[in-house]
């Protein structure tokens, strides 16, 4: 992805703020249908983007950031490419530039965060604390305008007097950046303090380049038109929403606000499209519907532990469905085109049991999973543990596990987006391949207990105090040796 170079324009534009863990690709691209001009990311920390790799994910048609640990840090794609503005957390002006290099060609522009008081911010020496040290930020703003071919912006809030700020702002429109963000409280100030719509003007009268308000949600605005009226209060150039969006992206929108539920379900077909993970779509759902959490559907939500289950607690059980094809027929149409890409196990896969098994969390007590079964069985069989043998796809990132137990490996032929889903998929095909029971809720006479130590009373030479077990059969059934002249243990699956 190759950005034209032209600057991006802060004037007159409606602008989604950027907010930890609301700011990922569906709420961006959610916005941007309402009516944003220019979206921001979440802020990301410098020396996290600098462990990442840029990877091109040809299954999602994305951009992905990945950390080592394989999670995806930042993704963006095309439809976002020439509105999208990346906001670093940093304190130090070499790994500012070196981020800004590594994002530079999948954005349109790059925000330095220097207005965040959360903790986690400023401990680091970055967001508000970067407001005592006027020699860092114009060091930082500086190395970043002569150092990247994108426009360089960020986001203060104001200081104790309006002096100090005035003078401050100065200072930073000197480092030659394209337009600043004011959020109109102090450091110290949280929402329910009012915003200083006073000292936002100050600014932007005393300033020559665009200057953006932040800071109206709530009590300026709660609608479309209270937009336009915050940035006339403010003298700003631009208004950038941050809580109102979050509250509802269609707050953009001209024609006023969209029902909610209608929200909320083209927010979620987002991001089962471009497979955000469950946690963070359930945690921005939540944000919308605030006081409605206790509402049936909103039970619904809390309840919920994949992408799956939210889409059926909103009435977009087949949409997903058909989007999980959809997804896994361009992952087989890539797969086909380049088979050397396919990632299988480095390993002999000959004598190799395999199945199409997945582990579906649902189907399977919350106390009792296929590893732990297996597991189980190895202590009572006085087997070696299992070993779990896990490689990953560079097509797609997904997982693919080799479970050996007894000299013998097992194996699923469908690949997992985790690792730990992965290892439970191996674990099933063993436990199925022996007909030994896996921990699903209908096995109804499963109970898997941890090996209980015999009572001191019990007499040595009486008979076996009886112990819990996987299943009453369970201990005694050795492991079929494949590979042999023996009836393969697969027939029937």
């Amino acid at each position: 992805m190759i950005v034209n170079s032209l600057s991006l324009c802060y004037h007159n534009k409606l602008i989604l703020a950027p907010m930890v863990r609301v700011g990922t690709l569906p709420m961006r691209l959610l916005a941007l249908d309402y009516g944003a001009d220019i979206v921001y990311c979440e802020e990301l920390i410098d020396l996290k983007m600098l462990q990442c790799k840029r990877v091109v994910n040809e299954v999602l048609s994305t951009v992905d950031f990945v950390a080592p640990d394989d999670r995806v840090v930042f993704r963006t794609c095309k439809r976002e490419q020439s509105r999208v503005v990346f906001q670093m957390g940093t304190s130090d002006a070499e790994r500012a530039l070196a981020v800004a290099r590594l994002v530079e060609n999948d954005v349109a522009g790059i925000d330095v965060n220097m207005g965040c008081p959360k903790e986690y911010s400023t401990k680091g020496g970055m967001g508000a604390a970067l407001l005592s040290d006027p020699d860092k930020i114009e060091k930082i703003l500086s190395t970043l305008v002569k150092g990247t071919r994108r426009p360089v912006t960020c986001k203060i809030r104001i200081l104790p007097s309006l002096e100090d700020t005035l003078s401050l702002v100065k200072r930073i429109e000197r480092t030659g950046i394209a337009a600043i963000t004011v959020h109109g409280r102090k450091r110290e100030e949280r929402p329910q303090h009012p915003v200083s719509c006073e000292a936002i003007k100050a600014i932007a009268e005393t300033l020559s380049i665009p200057v953006i308000a932040n800071g109206g949600s709530h009590d300026h605005i709660q609608e479309y038109l209270d937009i336009e009226d915050f940035r006339q209060a403010t003298a700003a150039s631009s208004v950038m929403v941050a809580r109102a969006a979050m509250w509802n992206p269609s707050i953009f929108l001209k024609e006023g606000l969209r029902p909610l539920d209608e929200v909320m379900q083209k927010y979620i077909q987002y991001a089962v499209q471009y497979d955000n993970h469950y946690t963070n779509t359930k945690y921005c759902l939540c944000q919308m519907l605030r006081e409605q959490l206790e509402s049936p559907q909103g039970k619904l939500l809390h309840a919920a532990q994949s992408s799956q289950e939210i889409c059926e607690a909103f009435g977009l059980g087949a949409f997903y469905e058909e989007t999980t094809r959809e997804l896994d027929a361009r992952r087989a149409e890539l797969l086909a085109r380049t088979p050397e890409e396919a990632g299988e196990p480095a390993q002999d896969t000959s004598g190799v049991i395999k199945m199409a098994v997945k582990f579906d969390r649902r189907a399977y007590s919350p106390q009792i999973t296929p590893k732990m079964c297996l597991l189980e069985w190895c202590r009572r069989e006085k087997l070696a543990q299992p070993i779990y043998e896990t490689v990953q796809r560079p097509l797609d990132r997904l997982f693919c596990s080799v479970v050996t137990v007894a000299e013998q490996k097992f194996q699923s032929t469908l690949w997992d987006k985790s690792k730990k889903l992965a290892e439970q998929a191996a674990a099933i095909v063993c436990l199925r391949s022996q007909g030994l029971p896996e921990g699903r809720l209908s096995e109804e006479s499963l109970s898997l207990h941890k090996r209980k130590r015999e009572a001191p009373e019990q007499d040595p030479g009486g008979p076996r105090a009886q112990e819990p077990a996987v299943s009453g059969e369970l201990c005694k059934k050795p492991l079929v040796a494949l590979g042999s002249g023996k009836e393969s243990p697969m027939e029937g699956w």
